[in-house]
Parts: C-alpha cells; structure tokens; sequence
C-alpha cells in the first residue's frame, strides 16, 4: 500500500513546483501554473502529494544541495527535515536523547539553552510554515466540481494545516497565522496559543464529525482519516491546560475512545512496529509519514532516527540483540545516546527497551561515544529478520530507509484515555484494561487500579513512545521540564541537573523572521 502514495509523486513531479517560494512570509503565488495544475483530478492529486510530501522530502533531489528552504542557515541534509528537527526539539532537551556532536544550535538543545538564531530552531519552524502554505495553496485552488473525491482531498489538507499549527503552537506559543481566506502577499499577523487552539479544534471537529473525511482505515494508507483527527483532538485536549490556561481531560477521554472503538488492535510485537514492514499488516497505525528508500532521500526522517545512534562497533559488540541496522551506506553516525533517567524506568525484562550499551550514564564526560546507550528502536530491517538472517527492507536501498514514523498509533490514545482516568475524567477500570494490554504486550507485570496514578502514565508513556517526539511536551504537561522538581543528567548544563527558567516551555521565534516581519513579536525573555 505504501507505494500509492509514492505512485502519485512521481506521475505528478512537474506539478509539485506550483506552491514554491523564497520568503516564507509570503503565500505562494497563484499563477497559471498553479490554474493548469488543479483544473484536473490528476493535478489535483499531485498537487495533494506535495502537501503530504513535504513530511518526508527536503528539497528536489535529496538528500542535499537542492533544498525547498533557501533560509540562511538551514541546510537540506542536516536540518531542513521535519521529522529531524521535530525530533530534536522533542527529545533532545529531556532525559530520552542527547547528542554527542557540537553543530551549531545541538548542544543549546542538549542543556535547554534556546536561542533565537538556532538553526534546528529555524529549520523547523520555516519547513512548518511551508508546509502550512502548501495546504493553504491546495484548499484555495482545488475544484470541488472535478469529484467527489476532491472534497476528501481538501478536508485532509485541513487537517495537515491544522496538525502544522499544533505543532507551531507547541513548540513556539504564539506563531504567525495565515489561512487561504487571507490574501496573498501579506505579512501574516501573530497569534496567540489560546486563539490558536480554538481554531485548530473547530477545524478538526468541523472535518472528523461532518463526514468529510474518510471513515477510520478506509482510507489509503499514508493518509489522513477520521480516527487522525480524533486521535489528534485527543492529543490537543490533553494538553489543553498549557495552551489555554483550562483543562480539557474529559474531551481527550472523550476522543481518545472514539479512536479506540474504530477498529484499531495493538501489534503483537512491540518491535515490529518500527521496522522496514511496519506498513504491512500493522492494526495499530492510524497515521504514519510514509517513507519509501527509493523516493525519499533524506538525510533526515527515519533515515536519521537510524543512523544518528548506530555505531559499528556497538553493532559488532550487541549484534546478537540489535540484529542490524538495516543501512550500510553513511551509516553509523554514533552521535546520539539516551540518558540513564529512560533506562532507569524499565522493569528487567520489558521488551520495549530497545537499549544496548555498557554505561547508561553520561556521566562527566557526557560528549564521550561510550557514555548512555544506543537506542535501536528503529531499524531497516523487516520483521522476521534474525541474526546472520536479514530480510532486508522492499526498495534495497542501503542508504534510505524504507521505515514508516508512526505519528499516530493506537498505544498513545490508550494512554491517553488512562491519564484522564488517572486524573478523575475517565473510567479508571476501563483505563486499566488497556494499560495492561501494553504491560502484557512488553512481558512485564500488569498493575492494579490503585496503582494508576498521573505519575506511573508518565512513566509509562517514556516506557511506551520514547523516541517518538512526546517528552517534552509531556513533562511541560506534568510541570517538570524546567523546574526543580525532576531533574535528570546535564539538564540545564550541569551534571546532576538543574532547573531553568521557566520561559523555555516555549522555544523563540527565529531572529530571522521577526526581522522581516513587523507583525511578529518575540517571545518573552528571548
């Protein structure tokens, strides 16, 4: 199924170019190009696949040298990815990652550091902002009257632009907001997150409970549905109390259950979700980013989650564990280790811990490659593959990975769910049934009623989805990300850890567009 996706991005290449542009303030404009490309279905659909494409690809080459970006500072393999800036910004600050390398702006994401001319900052916050325009273009242009279909397609645009816009609002507080209404050519005003967050839930109510979308796992896979724009209201109201100031746990219990009861099962082996195959046979995915090694050359993607922990030498010493990476080609870039906090939460036997290596501390020299341990949560391997049996993944290809990212899986809403119960806004016995499927599914002991409590779903949830870009998020949610109430290795820049200032829960507008824009204002104490 994977390859349908694909199959549309390369019969509607010449199309893709309609929504490029060199200032990202500005819309794209709505030139002729733009009138041919969408005065037919086909077009259309091309047209959509840029919109979905711009998760997984970086320029129009790849994996360098041709970047979508052309910001100062943002490089095409390094930080112009979304998933790898995301992923950065995500992990890199808490105790689920850090990172050996001292490229410019990583090591003030290892310690909570930010500053307004970072460049992973830039890169993500500028390939946001792209791919919000390139859903604004397809909704403003697409022709109702060439199908019925063509009213599926904007719907799922939508809910593209509205997930970019969680992810501006998480991640930077108060974004410029620009939607297709807008004239081109503007500089967009800034928003605030509380305004920003009721916009982001009237559209994914509007798209998710008017039937426009498609019903859960009726669409094609890669692709949005109804259960995406629950899964995701799920995960806004979960977080509703950062972004408004008012809590919403019986909303997200309330979303979370629309996605449990659509059909979705949990993977057998928890392993398996993150291999070359995991767009095969795989009941617990509600949405991925699709990636094909073949048609998506990146140095960023699952690519990069693969490579940036590998080493040869830990392969040679855990082989019999980690199986392989499944790439040989740039491979090994051993640059990236957990901290001993994430290891610290695993019972002896839990099969989601994916961890090898001989010193889970950082310790003094936390620079030093033997320090923390390398994760290999991700592979480009498919399942079945043993040791001295590789399956390799569908493409062949050595360089890219064929893995999938799964955005949305089913184990997140029975998270969800549980930390409503948890909280006093949902069934705890009903919570508890589904934590302990995912307990069950990892080989370790279930737990009783009294024992889920907010705390033990935090844990769970660095158990569970690490890797996956939540932690920081989820530790501003629980009100631990800056303070001094849990620390962990070099958080703050020391070693025992630290609390830091409290306006790092938000991260800085780049310098960049708030000299070009008038409109946008810094946030405060950048």
């Amino acid at each position: 199924m994977k390859k349908n996706i694909f199959k549309i991005l390369i019969i509607a290449a010449p199309a893709l170019i309609l929504a490029s542009c060199t200032d990202l303030d500005i819309y794209p404009e709505n030139t002729s190009s733009s009138e041919v490309v969408f005065s037919t279905l086909e077009g259309t659909q091309g047209a959509l696949a840029k919109v979905y494409g711009a998760y997984s690809l970086t320029g129009n080459s790849g994996p360098g040298g041709k970047t979508d970006l052309p910001i100062p500072g943002v490089d095409e393999g390094q930080n112009a990815d979304f998933l790898r800036t995301w992923f950065n910004h995500q992990e890199l600050p808490t105790e689920e990652a850090h990172c050996l390398w001292n490229d410019p702006g990583l090591p003030e994401l290892n310690t909570i550091r930010f500053t307004a001319d970072g460049r992973f900052t830039s890169g993500l916050y500028y390939r946001v902002i792209m791919q919000i325009m390139y859903a604004n273009e397809f909704i403003r242009n697409a022709k109702e009257d060439l199908g019925a279909e063509v009213r599926t397609y904007k719907a799922e645009a939508r809910f593209i632009r509205a997930f970019d816009y969680w992810v501006l609002m998480d991640i930077f507080g108060n974004p410029p907001f620009v939607t297709e209404d807008d004239a081109t050519g503007i500089l967009p005003q800034q928003t605030n997150s509380k305004d920003l967050f009721a916009y982001i839930e009237s559209e994914l109510k509007d798209i998710a409970d008017n039937g426009l979308l498609k019903a859960p796992r009726a669409n094609v896979y890669g692709r949005a549905d109804q259960a995406a724009a629950w899964a995701l209201l799920a995960r806004l109201y979960l977080n509703a109390e950062v972004y408004t100031g008012t809590a919403r746990y019986a909303d997200a219990a309330t979303y979370s259950k629309k996605v449990i009861d659509a059909g979705y099962s949990l993977m057998a082996n928890y392993e398996h979700l993150f291999l070359a195959d995991n767009d095969q046979n795989n009941p617990e995915m509600i949405l991925p980013i699709a990636y094909d090694g073949d048609k998506t050359r990146t140095n960023g993607g699952v690519t990069f989650l693969i490579k940036c922990t590998f080493s040869d030498a830990y392969l040679n010493t855990y082989g019999s564990t980690v199986i392989a990476e499944g790439l040989y080609v740039n491979a090994f870039w051993s640059g990236y280790r957990t901290r001993k906090e994430l290891n610290d939460k695993f019972e002896a036997g839990d099969k989601r811990r994916l961890l090898v290596g001989a010193n889970p501390a950082l310790g003094q020299s936390p620079n030093t490659y033997e320090n923390g341990l390398m994760v290999y949560k991700y592979r480009n391997i498919k399942s079945g593959s043993t040791y001295g049996n590789i399956i390799p993944s569908t493409s062949g290809n050595e360089e890219f990975a064929d893995t999938d990212f799964p955005l949305f899986r089913l184990a997140e809403q029975y998270l969800i769910y549980a930390e409503c119960a948890a909280r006093g806004a949902a069934q705890k016995s009903e919570a508890l049934g589904y934590v302990n499927q995912l307990r069950n599914r990892a080989g370790v002991s279930t737990i009783s009623e009294a024992q889920l409590t907010p705390q033990f779903i935090l844990d769970e949830r660095a158990r569970e989805l690490y890797w996956e870009c939540f932690r920081r998020t989820d530790l501003i949610r629980y009100g631990l990300f800056t303070t001094a109430t849990y620390t962990w290795e070099w958080k703050g820049g020391v070693q025992t850890g630290q609390e830091v200032d409290a306006h790092y829960n938000i991260y800085p507008i780049p310098a960049s567009d708030l000299n070009s824009n008038t409109n946008l204002n810094q946030n405060p104490k950048y």
